[in-house]
């Protein structure tokens, strides 16, 4: 079974059960909406050749939650709209794209699922923190246009199957921040596990994401002083 349907038969159920579990037993998690632009590449090989690749620019949206978990650890997942894509020269032929491709520029639209705990440098309202955990990222829809050895161009959209593009990739996600009890900002790294090629002896296609967001957290956190005495 290729690596990614492993992950999203078997890890991703799993992290929801734990998600929810965690979720009912918790008091109180908080709520925040995040965006931000990235920019996205890839790590392309073909028959482990490394083949020159490119930034595209896009941008993140969506939402999270903090958990409480245990003193200063937090569970933190996240779902949210990624525009990813990336620009590659090949030196080497295979499909896909095409075995007569001389370099391909895609634009994806993805939906990302990440499961992450965090970590609070601090008790105070305002501290840096770190998250860090697997993700799932559904390829919802992607154009690809590259040119052909014979001088054609082909632009046309991305096709997803067992043998050509995957629609699911796990991905490393790492964030570092700072926030407030209604504010955050943080810089994050994605880094691909799984390949985007689902075609027997075609390119490895793994994802590298680095970008920066804005958050803000739903409603007033709860303070000691909020808490009633007792009598």
């Amino acid at each position: 079974m290729p690596f990614r349907f492993w992950v999203f038969k078997k890890i991703v159920p799993l992290s929801l059960l734990i998600a929810l579990a965690i979720a009912c037993d918790a008091q109180k998690p908080r709520f925040a909406f995040f965006a931000g632009p990235q920019m996205t590449t890839v790590k392309y090989s073909v028959t482990g050749v490394k083949q020159p690749a490119d930034y595209k620019y896009g941008f993140q949206t969506g939402f999270s939650m903090k958990i409480p978990f245990e003193t200063n650890l937090f569970f933190s997942p996240a779902a949210f709209y990624s525009l990813k894509g990336y620009k590659v020269k090949f030196n080497r032929y295979a499909s896909p794209p095409d075995t007569t491709a001389i370099d391909n520029n895609t634009t994806i639209h993805t939906f990302e699922l990440a499961f992450l705990l965090q970590y609070d440098f601090g008790k105070k309202p305002s501290h840096f923190f770190m998250k860090a955990g697997p993700s799932l990222d559904l390829q919802l829809k992607g154009k690809e246009k590259f040119d052909l050895i014979d001088g054609n161009t082909i632009s046309r959209d991305m096709v997803y199957d067992f043998g050509v593009y995957g629609h699911y990739c796990g991905n490393l996600l790492i964030q570092f921040g700072f926030e407030t009890n209604g504010f955050m900002v943080f810089a994050q790294y994605s880094h691909g596990l799984a390949s985007l090629n689902n075609a027997d002896y075609g390119p490895r296609i793994n994802y590298r994401v680095y970008g920066i967001s804005l958050g803000k957290y739903f409603g007033k956190k709860k303070s000691k002083s909020d808490t009633p005495k007792e009598p």
